[in-house]
């Protein structure tokens, strides 16, 4: 990413400088960007030119219009570019877990945000194509949040996410087709994505998640399909290999205790479960991937 960017790159990761909350600017590919990964989510609009994306779910041709919606950890590149305008707006975990918290509720920032990049075989990748009057729209936010990038986060931290929130609504409701997600999430929907959260370490079975909310297992399955379009356990599982995935960069911590730290302490059944969500190793993720070079 440009230097203007307030993010660093070590190796193939990029993350964003302490202090920065979110921001968004043009980045102009020629030929090819390597594959890469980052610490925060970021929503890659195309604006002009011609390039493909190289993901974990497969080389995808962009045009003017198209939008993808990465979680942490997910890793991408791009490659065959001819002047491949992208407007990047990126924003930390910790404005993800804090203010953007309330947009689990919402059934389409829900799913653009939380749920819908883990839906289906998407591995924390949402991909989606703005219509003219949707794009024009999305581009005017992310105008104001670029003008933000000079301003005090300290001062200005609620314009920044106010901008930030007005973007993502826009983007979902363009992006996200109201009869694809529930009309309102059920309140032990969001009561259980809270628990699981909030306690990933914790052996859950759905019987245990389903009691602690007062329904029967069945019909929690049932409720959180319909608003998440996962069940409970495969929710928990996503959340967990993304964890794995930020420890692994983040931390000099064994692998093993990583696993473990996720609720996996079965070394061979995380292995498995986290090759099967990015494609790669625990180690080949975190060689390949890491902040500082371990020797």
């Amino acid at each position: 990413m440009p230097d203007a960017f307030p993010v660093v790159q070590t190796h193939t990761l990029i993350h964003i400088i302490d202090g920065s909350l979110a921001f968004a600017g043009h980045y102009l590919h020629e030929d090819t960007h390597p594959i890469h990964t980052h610490s925060f989510v970021e929503v890659a609009i195309v604006m002009g030119g011609e390039g493909a994306q190289r993901s974990l779910v497969g080389r995808q041709r962009l045009e003017v219009g198209d939008v993808v919606l990465l979680r942490p950890g997910v890793w991408h590149g791009y490659e065959d570019c001819r002047g491949l305008d992208l407007y990047n707006c990126c924003f930390s975990t910790e404005l993800l877990n804090r203010e953007l918290a309330w947009t689990r509720e919402d059934p389409q920032l829900g799913h653009l945000i939380w749920t819908g990049p883990y839906a289906g075989q998407r591995r924390g990748i949402l991909a989606a194509h703005l219509p003219p009057a949707a794009l024009a729209e999305c581009v005017e936010h992310l105008d104001r949040l670029h003008d933000l990038r000079s301003y005090p986060v300290e001062t200005y931290r609620g314009d920044i996410v106010g901008r930030l929130a007005l973007f993502l609504s826009c983007l979902a409701r363009a992006a996200v087709p109201s009869s694809g997600v529930a009309a309102v999430t059920h309140p032990a929907v969001l009561d259980a994505m809270r628990m699981l959260e909030e306690r990933p370490a914790y052996q859950w079975t759905l019987t245990e998640l389903a009691n602690a909310l007062h329904l029967a297992p069945g019909y929690l399955v049932r409720l959180f399909k319909s608003a998440t379009g996962l069940p409970p356990m495969a929710y928990l599982s996503r959340q967990r290999v993304e964890l794995a995935a930020t420890r692994l960069l983040e931390t000099d911590d064994p692998i093993n205790r990583i696993g473990e730290s996720v609720g996996w302490p079965d070394q061979n059944y995380f292995a498995r479960r986290f090759k099967s969500h990015y494609g790669l190793s625990a180690s080949t993720y975190r060689s390949r991937f890491t902040k500082s070079v371990r020797r």
